[in-house]
């Protein structure tokens, strides 16, 4: 990528489009275009089609998705797989049709198989059945990743497709309903700490395993392999490190000075046992982490503090 290149970044508001969108600043680049929602909405195909024909940007982040945790993902599960299809649809075919010269599609690491043997390599892809939770939303990221495959094949279309392990960082979604772990901790402990509560409830035994990657590490991933990488296989983005829940409710909990009880309600579901990203792919194209979990930890919890609590 050139500074003057054109380069449109889907999902810009969220925890990882954000993060791409610090990232391509801080390295210089000077034609990023961004649209919120309310101005662009990418389920809908013509004003996708329109925007990308008109636009002609020469390089796309897809990182634009309707996320969320566990509750989300199994309450919503007709949303979750008809409006992420909509969107990396609508974006993958407009971006052929515009010509763009380069798409990067942001997966996430539930669409490998829930007993898929760990770490999770990228060959694992279809091998074996998915989480039933978050099934819905990981058939959509699937499609997406044979979509681009499919492109390439078809009309010699340069997209490639990564996989994030599960993310944390600055603009993280807080809302209890449709968090993913890490926030929710976050949010729960700073709450019980504040008001003095004797204990939290968290789902699960603790016992699943699960590896957490910042976001602005995941940005320089994907800036890095956008430059880097042109090949047909999906390649995971992950540290190669994982702990349990319940280490790192312990941790999350001591940073944030919550001294109470953690109560693990056992009738709630734990999830896939363990996801842990196989990265000597990444780490053989030259790129590797830079934050260690506890340091993240603190970093997103001085910003949960100064940014998400005040607007509480």
């Amino acid at each position: 990528m050139e500074k003057s290149d054109k380069i449109y970044v889907a999902g810009h508001r969220g925890m990882v489009g954000s993060a791409i969108v610090r990232k391509l600043e801080n390295e210089g680049f000077e034609n990023i275009i961004t649209r919120t929602s309310a101005e662009l909405d990418l389920r809908n195909q013509e004003a996708t089609h329109t925007f990308l024909l008109n636009e002609k940007p020469d390089y796309i982040f897809l990182a634009a998705a309707k996320v969320g945790g566990i509750i989300a993902n199994n309450t919503y599960r007709a949303d979750f797989l008809y409006e992420n299809l909509q969107i990396q649809n609508h974006v993958i075919h407009g971006a052929y049709l515009a010509g763009v010269k380069k798409l990067m599609f942001l997966g996430s690491s539930c669409i490998y198989p829930k007993m898929a043997p760990q770490p999770l390599k990228e060959e694992y892809l279809l091998t074996g059945l998915l989480e039933p939770t978050n099934e819905p939303y990981a058939i959509a990221k699937i499609a997406g990743i044979k979509m681009c495959e499919a492109y390439r094949d078809q009309y010699s279309c340069n997209f490639v497709s990564i996989m994030p392990t599960n993310l944390y960082g600055p603009n993280d979604n807080y809302d209890l309903q449709n968090s993913h772990v890490f926030p929710a901790m976050i949010r729960k402990f700073h709450e019980a700490k504040v008001n003095n509560q004797p204990e939290v409830e968290l789902w699960g035994t603790g016992s699943p395993m699960r590896e957490f990657l910042h976001a602005d590490d995941m940005a320089a991933a994907c800036v890095y392999l956008m430059q880097t990488y042109d090949g047909r296989e999906l390649v995971n983005i992950g540290t190669g490190v994982d702990v349990t829940i319940k280490e790192l409710a312990e941790k999350i909990s001591e940073i944030v000075g919550y001294q109470g009880k953690i109560n693990w309600n056992t009738d709630k579901p734990d999830g896939t046992p363990r996801k842990l990203m196989d990265v000597g792919k990444l780490h053989g194209l030259g790129w590797k982490h830079t934050y260690d979990l506890e340091d993240g930890i603190r970093s997103v919890y001085e910003d949960f503090k100064n940014h998400i609590v005040r607007k509480m």
